[in-house]
């Protein structure tokens, strides 16, 4: 595809980098068939290809409109389509680029402006985890339809410290710690086990996932700079690696190289960070489950996050470490396509996101499981508040103090 870019964007990194990317597109349409938001809505620019072709013209004409806005805002960065692309184009990096110069280019009515602003920073504040405990003690007394959207509070249990010779740090995150602390609890444990000390370093938070997709690039970048600084000191004494618990997590924190690659202060050091990070299946390989776990014989459907399968591209790795473990696998269809959560997705686009967490659960519930399991924390949160069925993250199937 040929760009002739804006005056304003000659010269430009942004420019040159959307450019490139769209270079690479040859307009076949196999993204269309993956797309959950162009099945759902069968519309051109409800698809990838229809959105890549928003971005050329706001390449071409610096322009943006409603139009732009409304069909990126759309697009829940699942990024299946690159996983179906034959030409490689980086849909992803693409959308990230393209979302700021929108919000800069065409104003986005007040409400929905404040309503963003007021979602980063409450996710990322201490009272989100104090009105989350709160609604979990109140939980039994909530009506229905707010107690669904509130995980129950589960027993986290202790964090032992391994003797072993290798250590590996360990992203607390941001809303896991409050909605499920039971998730890197069970991973500490399971790590002890293989004679691997988790080290957490207390200044590291948000991986800034969050603000980097609702267009706030700022402190996005900050976000990384704070956690490569955190981490810093430990990646100096040898850790082994820093390991995610989340898909999420682990899909940004393996982009900081390329996200602060014109930052000549984080460069380096955020490209070494990137290439040390692996998600926690990674790690733990299945022979290293066999006897872990207290899952044996039971029916598990697992739900990949599009995180993993089309972000990080790890496909078949957690499905391997739970038959490992014991666990009975059963069908799932449809198993690339996204459940809806992504991100602030579901409080954003509320019915979209509804509509493929239905298709979701009838998908996951064919093979009558007793647990769904996944692998991160927004998708469990997603899944949970109407699924029948528990569902967990997977390293709490494979650690004997966790299931219940």
């Amino acid at each position: 595809m040929y760009v002739e870019l804006a005056q304003d964007f000659k010269g430009t990194s942004f420019g040159e980098e959307a450019s490139e990317i769209l270079g690479k597109c040859v307009h076949c349409g196999f993204c269309t068939a993956t797309c959950p938001t162009y099945q759902l809505l069968g519309d051109e620019l409800d698809g990838p290809r229809g959105r890549i072709y928003l971005v050329k013209q706001l390449l071409e004409s610096a322009e943006a409109s409603e139009t732009t806005r409304l069909h990126l805002d759309r697009c829940l960065t699942c990024r299946s389509c690159e996983t179906t692309c034959p030409s490689g184009v980086n849909y992803g990096r693409l959308i990230e680029l393209a979302r700021p110069k929108v919000e800069a280019l065409f104003q986005r009515p007040r409400f929905q402006r404040l309503q963003r602003w007021l979602l980063v920073r409450f996710l990322l504040s201490t009272w989100f985890g104090v009105l989350f405990r709160f609604g979990q003690i109140i939980r039994p007394a909530l009506p229905q339809s707010l107690a669904r959207h509130v995980l129950e509070k589960r027993p986290v249990g202790l964090r032992p410290k391994s003797q072993g010779d290798r250590s590996v740090l360990m992203l607390e995150g941001c809303v896991q710690p409050s909605m499920a602390p039971q998730i890197n609890a069970a991973a500490q444990r399971v790590l002890a086990k293989l004679d691997v000390n988790v080290i957490t370093a207390n200044k590291a938070g948000c991986c800034g996932a969050l603000p980097l997709h609702l267009a706030d690039s700022d402190r996005a970048l900050n976000s990384m700079r704070r956690n490569i600084d955190a981490w810093w000191p430990q990646i100096e004494k040898g850790v082994d690696a820093i390991v995610m618990t989340a898909s999420g997590c682990g899909v940004t924190v393996r982009e900081y190289g390329q996200l602060l690659k014109d930052d000549p202060a984080y460069a380096e050091k955020a490209a070494r960070v990137s290439s040390m990070t692996v998600d926690l299946c990674e790690y733990i390989s299945p022979e290293d489950a066999r006897g872990l776990g207290s899952c044996s014989g039971k029916r598990v459907a697992f739900h990949s996050p599009c995180t993993l399968q089309h972000g990080q591209g790890i496909r078949g790795r957690i499905e391997s470490i739970l038959e490992s473990a014991g666990a009975i696998l059963t069908p799932v269809q449809n198993t690339h396509l996204c459940c809806g959560a992504a991100g602030t997705y579901s409080v954003l686009q509320p019915e979209l996101s509804s509509k493929l967490l239905d298709n979701k659960l009838s998908d996951l519930g064919q093979g009558d499981p007793e647990f769904i399991a996944t692998a991160n924390i927004g998708c469990l949160a997603h899944l949970a508040s109407r699924s029948d069925p528990p569902v967990r993250h997977w390293i709490e199937l494979i650690d004997p103090a966790a299931l219940d």
